[in-house]
């Protein structure tokens, strides 16, 4: 071993395995393409309240996708390595909305598309995902879908408040029934007719009605 060797570092020789410019293209290419998945979240999100930390970790997750593709392309060993480490990465957070899914699916590939020098399929490709989400995901339904729940006090009560909603939905399903000493519960997916909710204050008015409470959901019930 020579003198030379001994302060020979590979460290150091993997300083410019990845020149400055393809860092700087790749990265703000990413950056771009993280703020085009973030507008299209924000533009078919349809929950109730908006997660803006969500759409910044989207424009992140596609720049660290790219990071580490650049790095793994430049060095065959740093590949195996990475896939050993990111092997134990585990992820404990529960996504709340399946559309979530698609969109962190979606940051990761185009990072990795990216990095891998396929711009076009990138920008291409997550332009068509883009106009097909905001077509598809928040696409509004002809009957708005509600949950309205009834306290009854007797039994005459209650088939008094199912044939009310029969008559003023256009769908009216029990989906659930809890029956007690002294009060009925029922939970009924209804289906209103051109939005009119003001069965509710008839529904109210009925005789030895306690109560009823009138919902909006966006699951939809299977049956």
């Amino acid at each position: 071993m020579s003198f030379t060797d001994i302060f020979k570092s590979s460290f150091l020789e993997n300083v410019m395995s990845v020149s400055i410019l393809d860092m700087v293209i790749a990265l703000v290419l990413s950056f771009l393409l993280g703020l085009f998945i973030y507008y299209v979240y924000k533009k078919t999100y349809a929950g109730v309240m908006f997660s803006s930390s969500f759409g910044v970790t989207l424009i992140a997750l596609t720049m660290i996708s790219t990071l580490v593709i650049l790095a793994v392309t430049s060095n065959v060993v740093l590949s195996l390595g990475m896939v050993g480490a990111l092997s134990i990465v585990r992820f404990r957070t529960a996504i709340k909305e399946p559309l979530d899914i698609a969109f962190l699916f979606w940051a990761i590939g185009a990072g990795i598309v990216l990095a891998a020098g396929m711009i076009p399929l990138a920008v291409i490709g997550s332009v068509v995902i883009g106009i097909v989400l905001i077509l598809f995901a928040n696409k509004s339904t002809d009957r708005t879908p509600y949950i309205v729940v009834v306290q009854c006090l007797d039994q005459e009560s209650e088939k008094a408040a199912m044939k009310l909603l029969k008559k003023a939905c256009e769908k009216a399903v029990v989906k659930s029934k809890t029956v007690r000493r002294d009060l009925i519960e029922m939970t009924c997916e209804v289906r209103v007719k051109n939005d009119d909710t003001s069965f509710i204050n008839d529904l109210a008015d009925i005789n030895r009605v306690n109560s009823a409470v009138l919902v909006s959901y966006n699951g939809d019930y299977m049956g």
